[in-house]
């Protein structure tokens, strides 16, 4: 962390990136680091190549974050955040990665140990949790807009203290942003609490769309172009569909293949994989050039829906 530290202090152009398709943690961790480091007077740019999702854009300072990058800027140094490899951080890698000096920030079992300098610890709850932990270090006191990326990324990754990943220092971190002004429920509303029609109807179509293998131990829900489509609803709408499926009785492995609306002429899809504590989906993403958690965890392919349904289907056999 102090070599870490050293370097963001004498970095004079810092881009900071977290992985494509954003969830809490991804743009908690990405705002609370920019935050501090902007403290410094540092020329920053905040980067994510997707549109932040609704549920999140009540987060103070969240307008910092762009969609949009100028690789003419000069940076060099890049804070690449909750990425367990570079790619993760979607069409922008390869320029990104040949920034003079990548850090690589992150939790996850899979990361690659990519970047010159790393601070990745499995035992982390969060990425929000690493972040919380160098802001720290840089002696920078934290502000209530910070606070908010912390709590909501620690909020969000720990599945509201519900996940296997919850540690003491969740609980210990989050109890200090709401000293420092974070109103949780406030919170709770927005991430957990407001839905659009849009949503709901998807949510039907997903509901029906889940299929059971043989043996039950396995569930796949399927979300389609057409479903998005014919609903309204926006690629983020989805987030926290997988819980449904994985909530079926017997169900070992529950898995979502979001078919994406980004107008790309391969029908690429994410696939999302949780686990109920007992089989390590991690390792089944890997396998799929992907990664993750043990119980969470997840990948891209190029492959249509029913392809990759049939391929997913074969993982029922060893559950």
């Amino acid at each position: 962390m102090n070599r870490i530290v050293r370097k963001l202090i004498s970095s004079k152009k810092i881009l900071f990136v977290s992985h494509a398709g954003p969830d809490g943690d991804a743009i908690g961790s990405l705002l609370a680091m920019g935050l501090a480091v902007y403290s410094f007077n540092k020329k920053i740019v905040l980067y994510n190549e997707s549109e932040i999702p609704a549920v999140y854009k009540f987060l103070p300072s969240v307008d910092m974050v762009t969609s949009e990058l100028d690789p003419s800027v000069g940076f060099d140094t890049a804070v690449i955040l909750d990425c367990s490899n570079i790619d993760r951080v979607g069409r922008m890698a390869e320029v990104i990665n040949k920034i003079p000096l990548v850090i690589n920030v992150d939790h996850h079992t899979t990361n690659t140990r990519f970047g010159g300098l790393r601070l990745v610890d499995t035992t982390a709850c969060s990425t929000s949790e690493l972040v919380y932990r160098l802001i720290k270090q840089m002696r920078i006191p934290i502000s209530k807009d910070m606070a908010y990326a912390l709590y909501t990324g620690i909020l969000t990754d720990t599945g509201s203290f519900r996940f296997s990943s919850t540690n003491r220092a969740a609980f210990k971190i989050c109890g200090s942003m709401v000293e420092r002004g974070v109103v949780p429920d406030k919170v709770s509303r927005h991430v957990y609490g407001t839905f659009s029609m849009g949503r709901i109807k998807l949510l039907n179509m997903a509901l029906n769309s889940i299929e059971i293998s043989k043996n039950k131990k396995l569930s796949v829900m399927t979300l389609s172009k057409k479903m998005f489509t014919e609903t309204g609803a926006g690629d983020d709408e989805a987030a926290g569909f997988i819980n449904y499926a994985k909530a079926i009785e017997h169900v070992k492995v529950a898995v979502v293949i979001h078919e994406n609306t980004n107008g790309s002429p391969e029908p690429r899809c994410s696939i999302s994989l949780r686990s109920d504590g007992t089989v390590d989906v991690a390792s089944i993403a890997k396998t799929f050039g992907g990664g993750g958690h043990f119980s969470a965890a997840g990948f891209s392919d190029n492959r249509s829906l029913e392809e990759l349904k049939t391929r997913i289907f074969e993982i029922a056999g060893v559950l």
